[in-house]
């Protein structure tokens, strides 16, 4: 679908006007420290491939956090899904682990530290283990949930067709119940963003976004920590970007049929 003028104009009036705030406030408050001016943060983002700090370039620090996020979340949408797709389909699987889902699933990400440092130790284990938390549920309840919305008389024509259970789950079941799961994935890719800046904060850590904007607030560089959220924002706007445009490309009936 193309964007007419207007609608761009709409989607970038925002930031434009987040923007001049941004240097207003920063000019009345007149103190770095608390807010920089946004051409000291722009000086930042200009200059991805210097060294900031001595821990490395915005370029090698943000490879390293994609790295992890990627890491983690692979690992939660190869066991959520199928773990989804089993718990929605087979009210057995459901009865049996629907309980244990709903006790863990409200525990922050954070809580699963000090357990994530004993079980792997000060290494990146440790972190990638944090994103997988974040990421596997918000996948896992959203394929349940798709699975389970899918038209029963979609199952029972293919059944009377003389349809096998197999062939049901791999032609109705997951491709009716697709777009609930890239919706997972794309709520799940933003809160793994949301971990590595926590995972990364971690002892074990010594590169990374998350790490850079901590190192940067103790030697009081705010230029630099707000250069690091807008990487992670933007990284953030391009992935979910995508998985929209997936969804818009493959999963147009969804919208005809509302």
């Amino acid at each position: 679908m193309k964007l007419s003028l207007k609608d761009v104009l709409l989607k970038i009036v925002s930031p434009i006007c987040a923007i001049i705030l941004w240097e207003i406030l920063a000019i009345y408050v007149n103190n770095p420290v608390i807010l920089p001016r946004v051409e000291d943060v722009v000086n930042v983002l200009l200059h991805p491939f210097n060294g900031i700090l001595g821990t490395g370039s915005l370029i090698e620090n943000t490879i390293v956090s994609i790295k992890r996020v990627l890491s983690g979340f692979l690992l939660a949408s190869i066991i959520s899904i199928p773990l989804g797709i089993l718990m929605g389909y087979y009210s057995l699987v459901n009865n049996l682990l629907d309980t244990l889902i709903e006790l863990l699933r409200p525990i922050p990400p954070l809580a699963w530290v000090p357990l994530s440092l004993a079980w792997f130790g000060l290494g990146e284990m440790s972190m990638i283990f944090i994103i997988f938390i974040g990421a596997f549920f918000p996948i896992l309840i959203n394929t349940i949930s798709g699975v389970k919305s899918v038209p029963k008389p979609l199952i029972e024509a293919a059944l009377t067709l003389g349809a096998k259970e197999k062939d049901i789950l791999i032609k109705v079941v997951i491709p009716a119940s697709s777009p609930s799961i890239l919706t997972g994935l794309r709520v799940g890719a933003g809160i793994a963003w949301m971990c590595v800046v926590a995972a990364e904060m971690l002892p074990s850590s010594n590169a990374g976004l998350g790490y850079l904007i901590m190192y940067a607030y103790s030697l009081s560089r705010m230029d630099v920590v707000i250069a690091c959220m807008i990487i992670i924002g933007l990284i953030g706007l391009i992935l979910d970007r995508g998985l929209r445009y997936i969804e818009d490309k493959y999963f147009i009936w969804r919208k005809m049929m509302k």
